[in-house]
C-alpha cells in the first residue's frame, strides 16, 4: 500500500516543476465563463422558488362549446378546434385517465361505463404572484378544471381554485384554498425594455419533468402568431429557450431572475417542436393578472367601429387625406360606443390618449386594455384637418353576441361593377322612413340605384340614408346636389345602413 504512494510522489513533483495546465491561473475569458455559469445557476435556483407545478383533473366533454362553434364560419371553426386540440392534447401534456366514476358495477357484478365523462389528467406550470396564494398560469392549463393541485419544489401539495380566466390572452389566475407559509412571489421585469439577443431562461415542467430549466435568448419581440389571430390580439416574445409540453404557464426570466414573459406556446412542424417558443409579455401578464385578482375577469373595451389599416384600404388614394398611416374607420356600429360621437366614417385614427396607433392591431390592443367606461381621446385626421374626438369606451360584447348581431343583418347583393354613375335621392319623410324601414325621419335617402351604375358598383342601395358628402353634412336633396357638384372626380358618401354609419368613395375606375 506504500509503494503506489512512492511512485506517485515524483510524478506530482514533476508536474509542479513543469507546470501542470490544470494548476495554471485561469485566463480572463475562462474566469468570465465561470462567472456566467454561476450566474445561470443562481438565477435558476432563485426563480424556481416562485415556480409551481399545476396538476389538473377536468372533464373535457365539449359541453357548452358546441353552440358557440356552430356559430363560427367553417374556416374559423376548424382553426379553433385545431387550436384547442393542440393545447389540450399536446401543450398541456394531458392524457385521458380512468377515474373512480369512469365505470360502475351492475347488480350482476358486470362493469359498465358510467354516464359521466371520465376525468382527464393534465399538467402545466405556474408562478407565485402574491404571498397570500395567488398564482399565474395559462388559461388552457386550467380551462374546464374540476380539481387543481399545486405542487411546490419542496414537495408540498395544496388544492387550488380558479380566481379568474381570460381566454383571449390565454392567462388565468388560481388561488390556493388554504394559507401556505413561505411563499416567494416572482419578480417582474418591464417587458417593453426587453432587448432582442439578451439571455432568456425558461422554467417549468415539460413532459412531467418538474422544474426543468432551459437557456436561450430573446429571438424577437412583437411577434404576431397569425394562426392564432382569431383568438389573440396581442404580441408575443419569441425565444429559442427550449419550451416543451408542460411548460405552459411557467416563467421566461432574464439574467436578473425577473419574468419577461409567460410561456404559452411552441411552434411545431409535423407534430414535432422546432425550437421556437412564444411567451406572453410580462407587462400584459401583470395587467391581466391584477384585473383577474381584483375583479375575477378581464373586461375588454371597444369603440364599436369596423376598421382597417389605412395603407391596406382600397380607398386610400381617393380619401384626399393628409394621413400617411393610421387606422381607417370604415363603419360605426349602431348603438356602439362611437355611435353618437363626433367620429365619422372615413376618419383616420392615428392615436389614442396620445399613444400612436399606426395599425388596427395597435388600436385594438390599446383600446381593449382600457377599463370600460373610460373616456378616450382619439387623434383623428379627417381629410386635411386634424381634430380630437372623445369616445367613452364600453365593455366589448361576447363573440356570440357579435356574431348574432352580424347574422341578423341582411347580406348585401353585389352588383356587376361598371363605370356609370346613377342614384336617386329624396328628402326623407315619415312615409319613406316606413317604406324603407329606417329609424330616421330627416335627411336624404337613396330610393333608386341604376343597375350597372357607379353607385351600384360600390354597393350603395335603396334605403341608405346619406348624412355627408365629402365630410359636409347634407340634410336635403338640394344640399346633396350642391356638394356633389363641388366634388372633383370623387365623391365621399357617408351614409347609414341598418343603423351603422359607413362610407364609400365613388370614383370612376380606368378600364
Amino acid at each position: 500500500m506504500i509503494r503506489p504512494t512512492l511512485v506517485l510522489r515524483p510524478l506530482v513533483l514533476g508536474f509542479l516543476v513543469l507546470g501542470c495546465p490544470a494548476l495554471k491561473a485561469a485566463s480572463p475569458a475562462l474566469e468570465m465563463a465561470r462567472k456566467l455559469n454561476e450566474a445561470f445557476v443562481e438565477v435558476a435556483e432563485s426563480a424556481s422558488r416562485s415556480v409551481v407545478v399545476i396538476h389538473v383533473q377536468s372533464r373535457m366533454d365539449g359541453a357548452g362549446s358546441e353552440d358557440f362553434l356552430e356559430q363560427l364560419p367553417e374556416e374559423q371553426r376548424e382553426r379553433f378546434e385545431r387550436f384547442m386540440e393542440f393545447f389540450r392534447g399536446q401543450e398541456s401534456g394531458r392524457g385521458r385517465r380512468g377515474s373512480p366514476d369512469s365505470e360502475s358495477e351492475s347488480d350482476s357484478g358486470e362493469k359498465r361505463p358510467s354516464s359521466r365523462v371520465p376525468l382527464q389528467a393534465g399538467q402545466g406550470s405556474g408562478m407565485i404572484l402574491t404571498a397570500d396564494g395567488y398564482i399565474l398560469t395559462n388559461n388552457h392549463v386550467v380551462e374546464g378544471a374540476e380539481e387543481i393541485t399545486v405542487a411546490f419544489k419542496d414537495g408540498r401539495e395544496f388544492k387550488a381554485e380558479i380566481r379568474g380566466r381570460d381566454p383571449e390572452s390565454d392567462l388565468a389566475v388560481i388561488r390556493l384554498k388554504e394559507k401556505v407559509p413561505g411563499l416567494v412571489p416572482i419578480r417582474f421585469a418591464d417587458s417593453d425594455k426587453v432587448r432582442v439577443g439578451e439571455f432568456a431562461i425558461a422554467i417549468g415542467a415539460p413532459f412531467h419533468l418538474d422544474y426543468s430549466v432551459t437557456f436561450g435568448h430573446v429571438s424577437a419581440k412583437g411577434r404576431e402568431v397569425r394562426e392564432m389571430g382569431a383568438l389573440f390580439d396581442q404580441d408575443f416574445i419569441q425565444t429559442d429557450a427550449n419550451i416543451n409540453m408542460g411548460n405552459s404557464g411557467g416563467p421566461l426570466v432574464n439574467i436578473e431572475g425577473e419574468v419577461i414573459g409567460v410561456n404559452s406556446m411552441i411552434r411545431t412542424s409535423m407534430g414535432a417542436p422546432v425550437g421556437i417558443g412564444f411567451s406572453i409579455p410580462a407587462n400584459l401578464a401583470r395587467e391581466v393578472s391584477d384585473r383577474l385578482i381584483a375583479d375575477g375577469k378581464f373586461a375588454r373595451s371597444w369603440l364599436g367601429v369596423r376598421i382597417q389599416d389605412l395603407t391596406e384600404s382600397r380607398n386610400q388614394r381617393d380619401l384626399d387625406t393628409k394621413a400617411t398611416n393610421g387606422v381607417l374607420v370604415s363603419r360605426i356600429e349602431e348603438g356602439g360606443p362611437a355611435d353618437g360621437s363626433l367620429l365619422s366614417p372615413a376618419d383616420v385614427i392615428v392615436a389614442v390618449d396620445g399613444k400612436a396607433t399606426p395599425t388596427t392591431k395597435a388600436l385594438r390592443s390599446t383600446v381593449s386594455r382600457k377599463r370600460p367606461g373610460t373616456e378616450l381621446v382619439l387623434d383623428v385626421i379627417r381629410g386635411q384637418e386634424s381634430m380630437k374626438v372623445k369616445v367613452t369606451a364600453a365593455e366589448k360584447p361576447s363573440p356570440e353576441k357579435l356574431m348574432a348581431s352580424t347574422r341578423t343583418r341582411p347580406r348585401q347583393k353585389k352588383e356587376t361593377p361598371t363605370m356609370e354613375l346613377g342614384m336617386t335621392v329624396k328628402d326623407l319623410d315619415e312615409d319613406l322612413a316606413e317604406r324603407f324601414q329606417v329609424k330616421q325621419t330627416e335627411g336624404v335617402i337613396i330610393t333608386e340605384v341604376a343597375e350597372g351604375s357607379l353607385a351600384a358598383q360600390f354597393e350603395l342601395k335603396p334605403g341608405d340614408v346619406v348624412t355627408d358628402i365629402n365630410h359636409v353634412p347634407v340634410t336635403t336633396v338640394r344640399e346633396f346636389r350642391d356638394e356633389v357638384r363641388k366634388a372633383k372626380g370623387r365623391v365621399l358618401v357617408s351614409f347609414i345602413r341598418d343603423g351603422d354609419k359607413q362610407f364609400e368613395v365613388l370614383k370612376e375606375r380606368s378600364r
